[in-house]
């Protein structure tokens, strides 16, 4: 019972690129990140069988249609579904995530110097909302500084600074 909700994401994935004639299989990893009370997978599509041109259309501009994909999984995935079978999906297709994860990184690294360097605050733009949750997840570690998301989707920023002595 306890990989339930990584089979029904690895089936809902394969039946999605399917049904986009885009027959491929879908590994399903089981992630422990703790960051989150419910469990988290990794979806890695098998692009042996795929072309660079169906990669490309896949992770889309930026990630955009890979992030859509994924925003999908977890809506649908977890719609209707009861607090022991949620869970979170992150699709993977051709290392982006990975090396996505790693830029995202770099970038929280760059403004948390920034942030100490000048005490002015900094705004991080054009990231995703999983991108977002990804940079304060990095930053949560940083006793001097904390994060916040500000403005509207699609121009929604995070902005790092140096945490309040006072508490205001």
């Amino acid at each position: 019972m306890s990989n339930q909700p990584m089979q029904r994401g690895q089936q809902w994935l394969e039946e999605l690129l399917h049904l986009s004639s885009l027959p491929t299989r879908v590994e399903a990893t089981d992630i422990d990140d703790s960051q989150d009370d419910k469990p988290s997978y990794w979806l890695t599509i098998d692009q042996t069988q795929l072309t660079s041109a169906h990669i490309q259309t896949l992770i889309g501009p930026e990630g955009t249609v890979l992030d859509a994909i994924q925003y999908l999984a977890n809506s649908i995935l977890n719609l209707g579904q009861g607090e022991e079978l949620q869970a979170s999906y992150t699709v993977e297709l051709d290392g982006y995530r990975l090396r996505r994860q790693e830029e995202l990184r770099a970038m929280a690294t760059d403004a948390a110097e920034q942030v100490r360097q000048t005490g002015q605050e900094f705004e991080m733009k054009s990231l995703s909302s999983a991108e977002r949750r990804q940079v304060h997840t990095f930053l949560k570690e940083c006793d001097d500084l904390e994060t916040e998301s500000r403005g509207q989707e699609p121009d929604r920023r995070l902005v790092v600074r140096l945490r309040s002595q006072n508490g205001s």
